[in-house]
């Protein structure tokens, strides 16, 4: 596929772009405190769109640039651009015009406080807009359409074509992989593997285990190009991976290369810790097979290329040399990044993708994992290769095997509130969801709260908060870096919102003033007035190789014993150790949103949810917010609140779920 001669940038809100000074007055039916930052010059239809907070002056300098380029002047054209360009900044790939009136939503303050009826809006007449959009300059039509244009409009989808050529990409690739076929080991000698490593169980409780998902994850792995590993907290999806590799080791092995990867520092840590915790489980002769495996992140797999955040060192041209690639929190990776994985592998390699599609997706475009989980069947090859192997095991629906994806739905877990807390949520059963809130458990609790918490509302994460913050300062105090990592786990603020009254901000100043309370002082003695304080909690808000810190990396700063302090981050029995002047961008995390807590966990999580006119509580927020919690979750906020976001999915324009038979 050829690359387009267009800017990689023109795809995206140009931020260098220069932004007109707003000017007027807000828009009728839009709540004070809402200020859209409004373009001079725009056009009539563009300016309307722009004036109701739909379009940010980003979106419409992007139509309009391209327009230039192309000679395309037909506002609704324009209109059409702006709106797939603000998909993107949504994170969706495209944007669907016969749905746009429907689904799109306003720019909002990230108080959520802005209220506008889009009905009103001049929306063009949906058959003579496909029309004008068909025939633009500016768009490609259809997808065999050879011109190199800024834009493509396939089946009602309209994209800025970087964004459909990484969806081609993805799709064709996916379905190469799933179509190939692929020489495994003899079938007895896997099935063997599979079964001991993988045998049923009953826990010393009386819980009763059979496995036999696990087992079909290591005959789709080693029968298949593309797996899919999904499944709830507790399913045991990490325990899965390392067994997978031992048993692919003996297999497939000796000497079989394998990479294991995460979209985060924070998620690949995790990956690797939960990876060798397992496989001290096992025999010595299986871990002298699997040896010690790293994680890292994908960015950092792939190899970083100085000057460019889209392209890295291996591509289509300079292959991986791995053999296995396993990525885990799947749901985290956005399209391009997918794009870029899929072409760095070789033919012949096998690619394992990891994670809970039900999950908040990537905050960049795309939501490849869900997608891939609910496509139409591609290739009929994988469920009789698996009944061929392990001819006794029940796996489930086999038609989700045509598609390489394998569901985990035993929880290992006891059944706990919070396991069913998520089972809830999952199924969108709101009674459910508040009957467990509510059902008295000392796990899980819904303090019913409005919009401005009171003291009272506040008491019990204020005692977690000064409970956890205490141990990590006197750890921190102490020098004991284990400690200090431990105790950043035992608790965790979650929020919706970055700013706002029920945003990070906010409540990240609020707790700290707790803990400084509750410790006579945070920054004392020979680091009054410094910002580096033992006990300071870190969050790296941007990648730097040079310190082999990534965005969403946490750690603390501890004493060194030495007068000084050193930050540290990961795993608490072999940190990274970093000198403060030598950190990249960081900031206190007291509190965080639910995005950054992905592929984190911690014991205890109280989630602060915003009001319920937020645009932000969505089924899959308020899903991965409780489910960061080991052992308990306090929710705190409204029933409406609580009852809105499970009833609402998130809904991202994507082509990747349809078939191609091209």
């Amino acid at each position: 596929m050829t690359e387009a001669p267009w800017p990689r940038g023109a795809g995206a809100p140009d931020a260098a772009a220069p932004v007109d000074e707003a000017v007027g007055t807000r828009p009728p039916g839009v709540v004070e405190g809402f200020a859209p930052q409004l373009v001079v010059g725009a056009g009539p239809l563009l300016a309307e769109f722009n004036r109701a907070g739909v379009l940010a002056a980003a979106d419409v300098h992007v139509a309009q640039r391209l327009g230039r380029l192309t000679g395309e002047a037909d506002p609704r054209v324009l209109l059409a651009v702006a709106l797939a360009v603000r998909a993107v900044r949504g994170g969706s790939v495209c944007v669907v015009l016969d749905e746009a009136a429907e689904l799109t939503t306003v720019d909002r303050d990230d108080d959520g406080d802005a209220v506008v009826d889009l009905t009103t809006l001049p929306w063009p007449e949906p058959a003579a807009w496909r029309a004008a959009v068909e025939r633009s300059r500016m768009v490609a039509a259809g997808p065999d359409d050879p011109a190199e244009l800024p834009a493509r409009f396939v089946d009602g989808r309209l994209y800025l074509d970087r964004y459909w050529r990484d969806e081609q990409a993805v799709r064709t690739t996916v379905d190469r992989r799933l179509r190939a076929e692929v020489p495994g080991p003899p079938d007895d000698a896997l099935r063997a593997a599979a079964v001991r490593v993988f045998p049923p169980v009953t826990t010393p409780d009386g819980r009763a285990f059979t496995n036999a998902r696990q087992r079909c994850a290591i005959a789709a792995v080693a029968h298949s190009r593309l797996t899919v590993l999904t499944g709830g907290p507790g399913t045991g999806k990490t325990t899965t991976v390392a067994r997978l590799l031992a048993a692919l080791q003996e297999v497939l092995g000796p000497g079989l290369r394998v990479a294991l990867a995460a979209p985060t520092g924070k998620a690949a840590a995790r990956l690797q810790e939960a990876v060798h915790s397992e496989l001290g489980e096992l025999t010595a002769p299986d871990r002298a097979r699997v040896g010690t495996v790293q994680a890292t992140t994908v960015h950092r797999l792939l190899g970083w290329r100085p000057g460019s955040s889209t392209r890295f060192r291996h591509d289509r041209d300079h292959h991986l040399p791995h053999d296995l690639v396993v990525v885990d929190e799947t749901s985290m990776v956005s399209l391009p990044l997918m794009a870029r994985l899929l072409e760095a592998l070789r033919p012949e390699a096998r690619l394992l993708l990891v994670g809970d599609p039900d999950q908040l997706a990537s905050v960049e475009a795309g939501a490849v994992l869900g997608d891939l989980v609910a496509r139409p069947p591609v290739a009929d090859r994988l469920p009789a290769v698996v009944a061929r192997v392990l001819p006794d095991d029940d796996v489930g629906a086999r038609d989700t095997l045509r598609n390489g994806v394998v569901e985990l739905v035993e929880s290992h877990r006891f059944d706990d509130a919070v396991g069913r807390l998520a089972r809830a949520t999952r199924a969108a059963d709101t009674a459910a969801v508040l009957a467990e809130l509510r059902a008295g458990s000392p796990d899980v609790e819904l303090v019913e709260a409005g919009d401005a918490p009171t003291d009272a509302h506040l008491a019990g994460v204020r005692s977690d908060v000064v409970e956890a913050g205490g141990a990590l300062v006197a750890a921190a105090r102490a020098g004991d870096e284990a400690g200090a990592l431990e105790a950043l786990g035992r608790h965790r603020l979650l929020l919706a919102h970055r700013t706002g009254p029920a945003g990070v901000a906010v409540w990240s100043e609020r707790v700290e003033r707790w803990v400084d309370e509750a410790v006579g002082g945070l920054a004392v003695g020979d680091h009054r007035g410094s910002p580096w304080y033992p006990g300071r909690p870190l969050l790296v808000t941007t990648n730097d190789r040079d310190t082999g810190l990534y965005n969403g990396d946490t750690g603390v700063v501890v004493d060194d014993g030495a007068g000084g302090v050193i930050a540290v981050f990961g795993d608490p029995h072999a940190p990274r150790r970093v000198r403060p002047h030598r950190l990249p961008a960081v900031q206190t995390v007291h509190a965080m949103t639910v995005h950054r807590g992905q592929g984190s966990q911690f014991d205890r999580v109280t989630v602060l949810l915003p009001p319920a006119t937020s645009p932000l509580l969505t089924r899959e927020l308020f899903y991965t917010a409780v489910t960061r919690a080991r052992s308990a979750v306090r929710v705190i906020g409204s029933a409406d609140a609580v009852g809105l976001a499970v009833q609402r999915p998130v809904r991202r324009a994507s082509g990747l779920r349809e078939p191609l038979d091209r």
